[in-house]
């Protein structure tokens, strides 16, 4: 019999303030032959800073580089709006500043900083699991995306296994890197889990998996996450369809110019 549908903005249970120990979660994304791990980032010299590019895509362009519900099949479907536990277990604190910027970004949905430029976005939803994927296009520096992905690279080894205070109450947080497919000329992944715990056992666990790809001047960023399952091939297939159709509407704008 089909599992009824569950809505991805149902809000979780709030949890109370003992803290627990999570598992480690190094792991890997779907197994894809020829598949390698994130590329080294590239380093600026002379901490100088490049001049940003002039953008090479319109609007149109970049909303039509966005995947859709339709490349990652059923049960995906254009979101309804943000899911209730950003607010109950993302809106969080914790004493690493390395680590609490690791909350900040995700809470906002912005790896890149605020001088990064958004340039399309889309939501979509898992109704079956719970899950929600945000997907964009920013544009950025290289040297600064580099950077970034850098950044991301550090975490599993800066913040491993870390304890935040959220609205509802203490998480345990473990950052694992995951597995990417090999696509645009950097990549990172991450897998992080924030779990909380309560007297009645019933505490919920968000696991999100993070990925962001320079592709020439631009970058995409992937966030899926949810309080079930969270399918990974979805985030895969995101990020591999994704990279693919940007560097196509790159190619072909160049060829407009």
């Amino acid at each position: 019999m089909p599992r009824p549908p569950a809505r991805a903005v149902i809000a979780p249970a709030l949890f109370a303030g003992a803290l627990l120990t999570v598992s480690a979660c190094s792991v890997s994304w779907p197994d894809r032959a020829a598949s390698a791990g994130p590329a080294s980032p590239a380093v600026s010299s002379g901490g100088t800073r490049a001049p940003v590019a002039a953008p090479t895509l319109t609007e149109d362009q970049a909303r039509s580089a966005l995947i859709t519900d339709a490349d990652l099949g059923e049960p995906w479907v254009p979101t309804e709006g943000f899911a209730t536990w950003r607010d109950t277990m993302l809106k969080a604190t914790t004493d690493s500043i390395e680590c609490r910027r690791l909350l900040d970004a995700l809470y906002a949905e912005d790896l890149f900083g605020p001088e990064a430029r958004t340039r399309a976005s889309t939501g979509l939803d898992d109704p079956w699991d719970g899950a929600q994927l945000r997907y964009q296009i920013v544009a950025h520096r290289p040297a600064d995306v580099d950077a970034t992905l850098a950044w991301l690279g550090s975490l599993p080894d800066e913040c491993g296994q870390f304890t935040a205070t959220a609205r509802g109450g203490q998480l345990e947080v473990e950052v694992g890197e995951a597995e990417m497919p090999q696509v645009g000329e950097a990549r990172q992944g991450l897998r992080i889990v924030l779990h909380g715990v309560s007297e009645s056992g019933d505490a919920p666990t968000l696991t999100l998996h993070v990925a962001a790809v320079r592709v020439g001047d631009d970058a995409i960023t992937v966030i899926n996450g949810g309080l079930a399952d969270v399918p990974a091939d979805a985030t895969w297939a995101a990020v591999e369809l994704g990279a693919h159709r940007l560097t196509e509407v790159r190619k072909r704008g160049r060829q407009d110019v």
